[in-house]
C-alpha cells in the first residue's frame, strides 16, 4: 500500500501566506509558536494530550514531491522561486512538547515551535488537527473510564467513527486515556492494542435457534465465550439459552453481553440468573450508546456490570465535539533577542500570552499531588520558595501561597534544529503514565459537575510583559 503524503493536507492559506512570507525576504526570519486550548471539553477540570507521536511523524516526513509542485503551479499564484524553495524544503525547526498521557490545562502553551516563520508557520493545520483529534478522544474516555469505578470499558465505536484514520488514531487515543482495547482489530496489528469483541446479532439469527448459535459460538471459543443474549429477549431465552450451553460445555472464560433495554435492572436479574446457576465466573458485559453520565447513573442504580463497551459517543466526544487548539504567533527573533508578539480580541478569552515560554507544573512534596502550573518566560528560573503566591485562575484579585513544593518543567524538546531528539514511549507506556498522572490531581479537579478551576498562573514578569503589550496595543 502507498503511503498518502500528507503535505498538502493543510487549510490552502498556509500557502499563500508562505508564499508571501517568500516573496517578501521573511521567510528565514525565526519565528515562535504557541499550541494551546481555551476550554476543557464537557466542562471537565482538565484534558489528556495525544497526538504527540503522530505530530513527529508528520513533522519528520515533511517534504513536497513533484505531484505537489505540479499542483501548485497549475493552481497559480505562486512564484517560481518558491516552488523551487519547496523541492528542497528541510525541516529545520525547534520544537517542545507536553509528552502524550500528560493531564493539560487551558491556556497553556502544550506545544511551542521556533524555527524558520514559513516552516513554523506552514505546519499550523496538521499539529492542530493531530493534536486535536486525539487530545479530546482521550479526554473523553478518560472521563469515561473513570465513571466505570475500575471496570473495564472496550472502545467500541470503528463503524461509527467520522472516517479511517479516526477510527484508528481515536482508538489509540481511547487506550491512551484508560481503555482496555478496542474493536478495530488492524490497532492490535500496528500498535499492539488489544483487539476485543464478542458477536454480531446475526451470528444469532443465522442459526436455527438461539441455543444452537451460542453452542456452536462456545465450541469454536471455549477460552473466551461471550454469548449476545438480546437478540430476542434477555431474560426469556438469551440468559437461560447462555446458561444451558454454560452449563453443558464449561468454557474456561465466559461472559455474557446486553446491548439493548434497561440495562441497570436487566444486568440486576442476569447476575441473579446466573448465580443461581452457580454460574458466579461468569462476566456481565453492557454496551448500546454509553457515556460517562449514563455508567455513572446505572451504577449508582446498582447495576451489575462487570466491563462495558463503549462506542458512538466516545469515538465522536459525542456530547462535546471540539477540542478547541489553536495555534499562535508568540514572537519573532531579531539578532538573538525575541520580541513578544501578541493577539488582541474583543473576546478576551482569545488574548494570547507573549515571548518564548517554559512551562512549570508545582506538585506539594508531602502527598505527591498537582497544586498548580506556572507560566515564565523562557529565561526565568523555575518557581521555588517558601512563600510563592499564584492567583486564582477565577479571581485575579484571589491569590493563594505556597510552600514546600517542588517544579518540573513538563514539557520535552522534540526537535532541535529539526533533528529529532525524543524517542516516543510505546503507547501501553503511555496509558500507565496517563493514569499514573491522573492520580496526582486532587478530586475536585475530577469531578464531572463543576470542578475546581486548576491554577494555571503566569510568572510576574510574563504578566508584566503581557500588560504593557495589552496597553501599547490598546493606543492603536
Amino acid at each position: 500500500m502507498t503511503k498518502l503524503n500528507l503535505t498538502l493536507l493543510t487549510d490552502f492559506y498556509e500557502l499563500t501566506m508562505s508564499n508571501g512570507y517568500f516573496d517578501s525576504g521573511i521567510a528565514d526570519e525565526l519565528a515562535y509558536f504557541d499550541l494551546f486550548f481555551r476550554r476543557v471539553p464537557d466542562g471537565g477540570g482538565f484534558a489528556v494530550m495525544a497526538g504527540l507521536e503522530q505530530a513527529i511523524d508528520y513533522m519528520s516526513n515533511l517534504s513536497f514531491d513533484s505531484a505537489d509542485i505540479d499542483f501548485l503551479r497549475r493552481k497559480g499564484g505562486f512564484s517560481e522561486a518558491f516552488l523551487r524553495y519547496l523541492e528542497n524544503f528541510k525541516f529545520e525547526c525547534d520544537v517542545w512538547a507536553i509528552p502524550e498521557g500528560t493531564p493539560i490545562f487551558p491556556g497553556e502553551p502544550i506545544v511551542t515551535v521556533r524555527g524558520p516563520l514559513l516552516q513554523a508557520q506552514y505546519i499550523e493545520t496538521m499539529l492542530l488537527l493531530l493534536i486535536n483529534h486525539q487530545s479530546l478522544i482521550a479526554t473523553k474516555a478518560n472521563r469515561i473510564v473513570r465513571a466505570a469505578e475500575g471496570r473495564g470499558v472496550m472502545e467500541f465505536g470503528t463503524r461509527r467513527a467520522h472516517g479511517a484514520s479516526a477510527a484508528v488514531l481515536g482508538a489509540r487515543a481511547a487506550y491512551i486515556g484508560g481503555c482496555i482495547g478496542t474493536a478495530c482489530t488492524v490497532c492490535e496489528r500496528d500498535m499492539e492494542i488489544s483487539a476485543l469483541g464478542t458477536m454480531a446479532h446475526s451470528w444469532v439469527q443465522v442459526f436455527e435457534s438461539e441455543y444452537e448459535a451460542f453452542l456452536a459460538y462456545a465450541k469454536l471459543y471455549p477460552n473466551n465465550c461471550t454469548l449476545l443474549v438480546d437478540t430476542f429477549s434477555v431474560i426469556g431465552s438469551g440468559i437461560p439459552n447462555a446458561i444451558r450451553v454454560f452449563k453443558e460445555l464449561k468454557p474456561a472464560r465466559m461472559g455474557i453481553r446486553i446491548d439493548s433495554g434497561d440495562v441497570s435492572y436487566l444486568t440486576k436479574k442476569a447476575r441473579a440468573m446466573l448465580d443461581e446457576a452457580g454460574l458466579t465466573e461468569c462476566k456481565i458485559v453492557v454496551s448500546n450508546s454509553l457515556d460517562e453520565w449514563l455508567i455513572r447513573d446505572i451504577l449508582r442504580q446498582g447495576a451489575r456490570i462487570d466491563s462495558f463497551g463503549v462506542g458512538e459517543r466516545l469515538i465522536t466526544a459525542a456530547s462535546d465535539p471540539v477540542f478547541g487548539g489553536v495555534y499562535k504567533l508568540s514572537g519573532v527573533e531579531h539578532e538573538g533577542a525575541v520580541a513578544p508578539r501578541m493577539k488582541l480580541s474583543e473576546n478576551v478569552e482569545k488574548i494570547t500570552n507573549p515571548g518564548f515560554k517554559n512551562l512549570y507544573r508545582l506538585y506539594d512534596k508531602d502527598s505527591g499531588r498537582m497544586i498548580a502550573d506556572v507560566i515564565t518566560l523562557a529565561h526565568e528560573e523555575a518557581p521555588a520558595g517558601d512563600d510563592y503566591t499564584i492567583f486564582d485562575p477565577s479571581f485575579t484579585w484571589k491569590r493563594k501561597r505556597l510552600s514546600n513544593f517542588i517544579a518540573k518543567e513538563i514539557r520535552k524538546q522534540i526537535f532541535e534544529g529539526g533533528k529529532l531528539v525524543y524517542e516516543c514511549p510505546p503507547v501501553e507506556e503511555i496509558r500507565s503514565y496517563c493514569l499514573s498522572q491522573i492520580e496526582t490531581l486532587w478530586d475536585e479537579t475530577t469531578r464531572f459537575e463543576n470542578p475546581q478551576p486548576y491554577y494555571v498562573d503566569l510568572s510576574q514578569e510574563l504578566w508584566e510583559l503581557r500588560s504593557s503589550l495589552i496597553a501599547k496595543y490598546s493606543e492603536g
